[in-house]
């Protein structure tokens, strides 16, 4: 433990845990920190599908040369309560911070949150951070079950006012920036649903080329690949979040790659390139994990600007899905999120059935 606070609300101590290395590592505290994580999830969705296995939480959380992570647990008389943690990015967007605090359900409602959020908050001030950022994720409510909303400051989407998310984000001096769609897909695609899709979009695609690749990109195409990664980062709807873009490079894209691996997690790539100048005009991502083989992740998706229009953004999805049904048989649904505001990329997902599941809110605290 190499950070503390123990005069937190009377008793109650932040510390931070370390991070375990190799599997032989002593990992009881992270495993406590990953064990209130899937609590959470349980009680949130009545599945972990949306929650990291404890091998790819573990290299996820080592953080790396791109971004500093910390962990950390609330204790009570020697009872695990709750946990936070502090996300510091290194190379671009270094005065913001992202944050996250979760309080077991026991022990809710007493002002633990509050506490181990001042404490990641004032960790990263220390650190010369001003903007801070959080996302709650919510499952969707009935439709005959009205709530009023907060409407996100995209203008698209909001959040229920009533739920404990929001009311705690207020409390804090939080605002919410964008709102995004949770979908799922059931899987696998009926390939005459491909078909089809795939027939009108080429229509439009004259002069493009679908590759695809899995675990790692081929050498000739990194840095290009690269570049799109780059873009990925400007070219999304980002609502008021202010982030910088982020700059990537083949070692960055290695990188990735040896941690989705390092953590049992198998990625598919899909790109379009334009014939005539070799450039890579769109690319999707999906990953997958052996160990939750159920479900499939919708990781990125984007067509670069001067080759929009084309359907390439489809063609790309559809050849991914096509490649996932042939490496993980046994996965069941696709899952997938989008800013409200993005309708293209909605417009694409509805199509090939995604529906609805949830939402995520996006909140962030300018200091000053």
């Amino acid at each position: 433990m190499s950070s503390s606070n123990s005069s937190v609300l009377g008793g109650l101590s932040v510390e931070r845990i370390r991070v375990p290395v190799q599997p032989g590592d002593d990992a009881s505290e992270f495993q406590a920190f990953h064990g209130l994580d899937v609590a959470h999830q349980l009680e949130l969705w009545g599945n972990r599908d949306r929650c990291p296995t404890l091998a790819e939480a573990a290299v996820f959380w080592r953080g790396g040369e791109y971004e500093e992570r910390q962990v950390f647990l609330a204790y009570l008389d020697g009872s695990v309560v709750g946990s936070g943690t502090l996300t510091l990015p290194l190379s671009e967007n270094t005065t913001t911070a992202g944050v996250d605090v979760l309080v077991a359900s026991p022990f809710r409602r007493r002002g633990f949150g509050s506490a181990i959020l001042g404490f990641v908050e004032e960790l990263a001030r220390g650190r010369g951070r001003n903007s801070f950022d959080g996302y709650c994720e919510e499952p969707l409510r009935p439709a005959t079950e009205r709530v009023p909303l907060l409407e996100a400051k995209s203008g698209s989407g909001g959040v229920p006012l009533d739920s404990a998310s929001t009311l705690f984000a207020l409390h804090h001096g939080y605002s919410l920036e964008q709102v995004e769609t949770n979908s799922t897909l059931p899987f696998p695609v009926g390939e005459e649903v491909l078909r089809d899709l795939e027939a009108e979009a080429a229509q439009r695609a004259a002069g493009y080329s679908v590759m695809a690749w899995q675990d790692r990109c081929p050498d000739h195409l990194v840095d290009v690949f690269a570049h799109l990664k780059s873009l990925m980062s400007t070219e999304v709807p980002i609502a008021g979040l202010g982030w910088e873009g982020e700059d990537w490079d083949a070692a960055r894209v290695r990188q990735e790659e040896s941690t989705w691996r390092a953590g049992g997690v198998d990625p598919v790539v899909a790109v379009a390139r334009h014939d005539a100048t070799g450039e890579l005009a769109a690319y999707t991502v999906l990953t997958h994990r052996a160990a939750l083989p159920a479900v499939i992740f919708q990781e990125d998706t984007l067509v670069a600007p001067g080759h929009r229009g084309h359907r390439l953004g489809m063609l790309v999805k559809i050849a991914n899905l096509r490649r996932a049904k042939e490496l993980w048989p046994d996965a069941t649904s696709v899952m997938t999120w989008n800013a409200n505001e993005n309708r293209h990329m909605l417009a694409i997902n509805i199509a090939l059935g995604f529906k609805p599941s949830g939402f995520e809110g996006e909140w962030q605290k300018r200091l000053g």
